[in-house]
C-alpha cells in the first residue's frame, strides 16, 4: 500500500490518494504511483514530501524526477523521521480502527479493510488535517 497525504498551500483542502499493488514497491511501481498522483491531483505542481526509501533514491527515480520537475518538486525526510510524515499517522489510524485485531484468509479481504479505513478518512478532512498536524508541520 501507499498513501499520499495531499493538502492545499493555502490550507482550503486536503486529499488522500491510495495505492495498492500485489507486489513490494521499487522505483518502476512507484514512477507509476507518482503518474496517477498527477492524474488525481489533474496536473497541479506538487511539493513531495519523501522518507528515505532506498526506491525514492534510485538512478531510475532520480533519472525520471529530473523530467518532471516542471510540475513535482521533492524534498526528503531526515533520516528516520517518521515522526515528520503525516502517512505514518494515516497507517496508524487504520491499525487502530479498520486493520485492528484484523485476521483473515487472503490479502484481498484484508486490502478491502484497508480501503474502507481510507474511505473514511477520505471524508474527514479535519483528520486529514490533523496528521499534519500532528508532525508539527505547516503549509
Amino acid at each position: 500500500m501507499a498513501g499520499i497525504c495531499c493538502y492545499q498551500p493555502d490550507g482550503s483542502r486536503a486529499r488522500l490518494c491510495f495505492h495498492t499493488q500485489p507486489d513490494s514497491y521499487n522505483d518502476h511501481a512507484l514512477i507509476g504511483v507518482l503518474k496517477q498522483l498527477r492524474r488525481f491531483l489533474r496536473g497541479a505542481p506538487v511539493t513531495l514530501i519523501w522518507d528515505n526509501l532506498p526506491s525514492h533514491h534510485s538512478r531510475v527515480m532520480g533519472a525520471w524526477l529530473e523530467t518532471q520537475c516542471h510540475w513535482l518538486q521533492v524534498e526528503y525526510l531526515p533520516g528516520y523521521a517518521h515522526d515528520l510524515d503525516p502517512v505514518e499517522g494515516l497507517w496508524a489510524n487504520l491499525k487502530d480502527v479498520e486493520l485492528a485485531n484484523l485476521c483473515r484468509d487472503t490479502i484481498t479481504e484484508i486490502t478491502e479493510a484497508a480501503r474502507q479505513g481510507v474511505a473514511r478518512v477520505r471524508r474527514d478532512s479535519t483528520l486529514l488535517f490533523s496528521l499534519l498536524r500532528h508532525c508539527e508541520l505547516e503549509l
